[in-house]
């Protein structure tokens, strides 16, 4: 549970910092200090952590993750039992076989015990390409509703609030609720 929440953050505090960058490289013309100050651009934030507990297509995103993570466990659980169960019955049985039985026993436990590190690698992978895949879909969706929301504002700037990445900010500019109404507004429609 944890490490699908601390995937879920990272892939987003990485979402935040590649819009930032790609926004400010696609400018080919200088910034001129002017159109910097103050009154002339429109900032506007929303909580992240908001969108996470509150948008109700993310939450069926981290449900379906858990689900998949705990399915994940499930199998490893099942694969680590496996290797237990052969592991006693060889510490139980093992004066009376030959050398060439436990021989043939340790090479059956290691090749679980490869099994169950392979298999624990396939399904940790999977899980953070889902995961990514996933919030993708959880990102396209806020920017979309983002650019119909910002069509009256003007806003130049909509920033998602990380306490990592951001250090102040005037909550004037929150606009976390209309975002987290008009996403659920959005998703409610379409199912």
């Amino acid at each position: 549970m944890k490490s699908i929440n601390w995937i879920i953050n990272g892939v987003l505090v990485v979402a935040v910092a590649v819009l930032y960058f790609l926004h400010f490289n696609q400018s080919s013309t200088p910034i001129k200090s002017s159109a910097l100050s103050a009154g002339a651009t429109k900032v506007a934030y929303f909580e992240i952590d908001s969108i996470q507990n509150n948008y109700e297509f993310f939450k069926e995103v981290k449900s379906a993750l858990q689900v998949k993570d705990m399915e994940n466990s499930k199998q490893l659980t099942a694969l680590k039992n496996a290797f237990a169960v052969k592991y006693q019955d060889l510490q139980k049985n093992g004066q009376y076989l030959s050398q060439a039985e436990i021989g043939s026993r340790q090479q059956e436990l290691a090749q679980l015990e490869k099994n169950y590190t392979n298999k624990e690698q396939q399904l940790s992978q999977e899980l953070q390409e889902e995961s990514f895949k996933r919030l993708q879909e959880v990102k396209k969706k806020i920017e979309a509703f983002l650019v119909n929301y910002n069509k009256n504002k003007a806003f130049a700037y909509i920033f998602s609030s990380n306490p990592d990445l951001m250090y102040y900010k005037d909550t004037a500019y929150d606009i976390t609720e209309d975002i987290v109404k008009g996403l659920n507004s959005e998703y409610k429609s379409k199912k």
